[in-house]
């Protein structure tokens, strides 16, 4: 579970990876239980960035003192989809910020 803390830690996560990357983070949704994310990585592997984006999320979260098991707590695999024009961005960008449901709370 992603609790307020937690969901801090990994949204800033995922912004440093897309800032140090150059990529472009068009929108997040970090929720209590998963992450949706649209970016654009250009000619990488999206398996490449879903991999950035698990590994950086847990280090910012142990940094953080937020996460302290030694394993992941992630999922061995992630749902991944690429996007091919413009109508697929827009339809993603409006699922993640409009088909999560109701805003978390910033503290738990």
């Amino acid at each position: 579970m992603l609790d307020a803390a937690r969901r801090k830690s990994v949204e800033a996560a995922i912004r440093e990876t897309c800032a140090l990357r150059k990529w472009t983070l068009h929108t997040i949704n970090v929720r209590t239980n998963h992450v949706h994310v649209v970016v654009s990585i250009g000619a990488k592997r999206s398996e490449l960035a879903l991999n950035a984006f698990k590994a950086n999320a847990t280090r910012q979260m142990r940094q953080d003192a937020c996460w302290q098991m030694n394993y992941s707590p992630w999922v061995d695999k992630g749902s991944r989809r690429n996007l091919w024009n413009e109508l697929s961005l827009e339809r993603a960008i409006d699922y993640v910020i409009n088909g999560q449901g109701d805003e978390l709370p910033e503290s738990d």
